[in-house]
């Protein structure tokens, strides 16, 4: 089954880290994403750019609109994903609690639905 692993971290506290710590993270996820493919977990993985850079559409009455930055006020922001292949939720946690940003705000785990 399909799991989509999404980053969750507060741009503040990434934009604080030290160059060091900033590039040891980058080369740990990297690494993970790694591990990930030789194990055959491994189905994509990227990062986002700032939540200044977003923009959310929202459909109503056939009308379009657009507003610049995130859809919702939240004190962390969506950081990227990791989507994998695990044999159930338990092995989808266990594989998510070693991605490297958690160290420093938190992964959601959600199973992904088929639409047939």
């Amino acid at each position: 089954m399909k799991y989509l692993c999404t980053v969750w971290i507060e741009e503040a506290v990434l934009n604080g880290l030290s160059k060091h710590d900033a590039e040891t993270l980058v080369a740990d996820s990297l690494a993970y994403d790694e591990e990930l493919k030789r194990s055959g977990h491994f189905i994509a993985a990227n990062a986002l750019e700032p939540v200044n850079t977003a923009t959310s559409i929202r459909v109503r009455n056939g009308k379009a609109s657009t507003t610049d930055g995130p859809f919702v006020e939240t004190k962390e922001q969506l950081g990227g994903f990791v989507l994998i292949e695990a044999r159930d939720l338990n092995e989808a946690i266990q594989l998510a609690s070693k991605i490297p940003p958690a160290r420093v705000g938190g992964i959601e785990v959600r199973p992904v639905r088929e639409l047939k």
